[in-house]
């Protein structure tokens, strides 16, 4: 399956042609299964998503169909959640669901972001340190592993 969404993250305050996300090359549908599987993510997930109100796929009697719409839309909240962002963030950034599809972010919100994730990094190098610490310790106290 070839899907080309369109991710970028962009100042909010670029506005120009350039910066807006293109229509994907081809006006195919995706299942909610296929889609789950391109992404990476879960069925339930999607469906989340969707009970949010940041996805809108369309009803067929078979189920949810996803247009290259919903498909973009799709990227630019994995890409936002990679980045840390809540999905109450990600509901602001990316606006309804007739807004363009790029995320468009503040300095503040990059700010905050940039903080949050070098806090998470800084107390996951510290449990690791300590982790190492206490193998050490394990390992000296086993005849076996000397």
């Amino acid at each position: 399956m070839d899907i080309s969404p369109a991710t970028q993250l962009m100042p909010a305050d670029d506005r120009s042609p350039d910066n807006v996300a293109g229509p994907v090359a081809r006006e195919a549908v995706y299942t909610i299964g296929e889609l789950a599987k391109q992404f990476g993510v879960t069925l339930r997930a999607l469906r989340f998503y969707e009970s949010r109100g940041l996805l809108q796929p369309e009803r067929r009697s078979h189920g949810r169909v996803y247009g290259p719409k919903e498909v973009e839309r799709l990227a630019v909240i994995v890409k936002a959640k990679k980045l840390g962002l809540t999905l109450s963030e990600i509901r602001q950034l990316i606006g309804d669901a007739e807004s363009d599809q790029t995320l468009r972010l503040t300095r503040e919100t990059c700010e905050a972001q940039i903080a949050m994730l070098e806090r998470k990094l800084a107390e996951s190098q510290e449990a690791l340190a300590e982790l190492c610490a206490i193998r050490r310790l394990l390992d000296e106290r086993r005849p076996d592993r000397k």
